[in-house]
């Protein structure tokens, strides 16, 4: 079982999705992926809404709340934070690279702060500290996170970006490969003889897909790992969800791109 008890700065720590009706997500999620689901606590930094901590085991692995208003179209989503030592600061040198400030920096209940950006192309992260989140304790298992990416329009920029905010350095999977690796020097991180080197913390794919192919908007992807990603994907369209990328094998895994009943899409691993 991969367990985790901290998160260094600059690395990915928690994932959530936030939703207009989270207590209907939870009768979507909870039996997808055999969640144990907590009471419904308050949302982070006094914001409107109810929050849900989804465990497996009892550990925690993610969390579903209620959608904030930024001032965009109300649609579900998935969020991924990533550590940082001092939000506010981080805040400061993301909104000087580029990025817009959608959300905070604000208190988190139990201390610690939160913020909500958009990089410099539009895709939507959140940066926290250790007391704000404590993060995700088990990771890389069936019904816990595998692994976030970025697909973006711009990968320059985004290494440019997310180079000066959190260190991150990219490197291509395999020569004239479309997806990129992005890793932090000296970080340890996965389990040792994975198939990548341990201090990769997400990867990334560029959105440019050619003439006639569907736009799709700038996002950070949340990836899910499961024991069987055929039934998990029939089990998503029994439960009101759809199936966005059939279950296809790609890179040693069983991998498909779901939509949960309120529109958050999500990818699948085994």
């Amino acid at each position: 079982m991969s367990t985790r008890d901290e998160y260094p700065a600059g690395v990915p720590c928690w994932v959530e999705t936030l939703q207009p009706d989270p207590r209907a997500a939870l009768d979507f999620y909870g039996p997808l992926l055999c969640w144990e689901l907590s009471e419904p606590g308050p949302m982070p930094g006094g914001l409107p809404g109810e929050y849900v901590v989804a465990r497996v085991d009892g550990l925690a692995v993610a969390g579903i709340g209620a959608l904030p208003d930024v001032g965009q179209p109300p649609f579900a989503v998935w969020n991924t934070y990533v550590r940082v030592d001092d939000v506010d600061a981080a805040a400061d040198r993301a909104t000087t690279a580029g990025a817009t400030l959608l959300l905070g920096p604000f208190d988190a209940a139990g201390g610690g702060r939160l913020a909500v950006l958009a990089d410099p192309a539009g895709a939507a992260f959140s940066v926290g500290d250790a007391r704000s989140r404590p993060g995700a304790e088990r990771v890389n298992e069936p019904g816990a996170w595998a692994m976030s990416s970025l697909h973006t329009p711009d990968p320059p920029g985004a290494n440019a970006f997310y180079g000066t905010l959190f260190g991150w350095r990219s490197e291509p999977i395999a020569p004239g490969a479309p997806v990129t690796l992005l890793r932090l020097a000296g970080h340890v991180g996965g389990e040792p003889g994975q198939p990548f080197p341990r201090d990769v913390v997400a990867v990334m794919t560029s959105t440019e897909q050619g003439p006639g192919a569907p736009a799709v908007p700038p996002h950070w992807n949340v990836n899910l790992r499961v024991g069987d990603a055929d039934a998990v994907a029939a089990h998503a369209a029994q439960l009101g969800g759809s199936v966005l990328v059939a279950p296809m094998d790609a890179m040693g895994l069983r991998n498909a791109v779901l939509l949960d009943p309120q529109g958050a899409a999500f990818s699948i691993s085994s």
